[in-house]
């Protein structure tokens, strides 16, 4: 007799983890959600993350609390998220350039992109915005290409730092194109494009929000996007594939949770984070930033990343690009 209720008391066990499942994920949250963001406060991913942030708190109704932990490379504050328990309430807010590339960066790599976190979805991109100083001879991406091979590693790019974004998409294009360039590295975007403003260095790969408005202005030149169609935002200005250069590079943002985070409260923050990135307010931010929304799923994010991971350790492997 006994043996014939084990079946029903197996059942019965699996129907209640089930509902105590469901009901954790109905529940969530309770409390308020901090969200680490690896940068300071005012660049573009931390004016996206308290977008996102004000956002999400409305609709998930708790506070989200965005908590600025910038420093090495990005690698502070993430290392405070993988270390918090996963229980949904530290969330990680950033980008490629801090969570893929900063740890290929250093000899001991701090964290695994994917295996160390759980990835919740890819937020949006944009891709690198190849802007050049108004005193460069060179009005277009064809006119730039043929004045930087006949001045092999006479023109000089600024970055926002070594290793960022800014920095290795500029050396994408380069291999790309069979041109040599001096890197001048700043300490941030701003310092960057001051210094191409000024014709201190020739050129820039940044972004359309960063840049654009001082391309209408006239104190730089938009040359060339490295991706694979035209901007809506800037619908003159040709890819780097259409003149000959098949690059593309682009910066994502994406949220992440510490490796564990149950699946049911992670497929509920890409949900709700998916339903809040195409809300208006956010809609007509992306679209005069010239940004893409993108909002992977969580698998297919953990997969991109893993691609990702290896391309650009190739390149700085190639290139032999070290963190300052």
């Amino acid at each position: 007799m006994q043996r014939h209720l084990i079946a029903p008391r197996l059942v019965l066990a699996a129907a209640s983890l089930l509902i105590a499942a469901t009901a954790g994920a109905q529940a969530y949250p309770t409390r308020p959600i901090r969200l680490i963001v690896p940068f300071p406060v005012g660049g573009s991913t931390d004016t996206y993350a308290r977008l996102a942030g004000k956002l999400l708190g409305e609709a998930l109704g708790q506070p989200v609390i965005v908590d600025n932990r910038a420093g090495a490379t990005g690698l502070i504050g993430s290392r405070l998220v993988k270390d918090a328990p996963a229980d949904g309430y530290t969330l990680l807010y950033t980008t490629n350039s801090a969570h893929v590339i900063g740890p290929l960066l250093h000899r001991q790599h701090t964290f695994d992109p994917a295996a160390d976190f759980t990835p919740i979805t890819e937020a949006l991109r944009f891709p690198a915005y190849l802007v050049a100083s108004a005193k460069l001879p060179a009005r277009t991406f064809k006119e730039f290409l043929a004045l930087a091979k006949s001045r092999q590693g006479a023109l000089s790019y600024a970055s926002a730092g070594t290793g960022g974004g800014s920095h290795l998409a500029c050396e994408q294009m380069l291999d790309a194109a069979g041109i040599k360039a001096l890197h001048v590295p700043y300490s941030g975007a701003g310092p960057a494009q001051t210094s191409v403003i000024a014709g201190e260095v020739d050129f820039l790969c940044d972004s359309v929000g960063n840049s654009q408005s001082m391309v209408r202005a006239g104190k730089m030149r938009g040359l060339a996007l490295a991706a694979a169609q035209r901007s809506p935002a800037i619908p003159d200005i040709p890819t780097m594939r259409e003149e000959g250069v098949p690059v593309e590079a682009y910066v994502w943002q994406g949220v992440f949770a510490p490796k564990g985070l149950p699946a049911d409260i992670r497929d509920k923050l890409a949900a709700e984070i998916a339903r809040v990135m195409r809300m208006p307010e956010m809609q007509a931010r992306l679209q005069k930033d010239g940004y893409d929304l993108v909002l992977q799923p969580p698998d297919q994010f953990a997969r991109d990343l893993v691609a990702e991971q290896s391309m650009w350790a190739r390149l700085i492997v190639e290139k032999n690009i070290k963190a300052d």
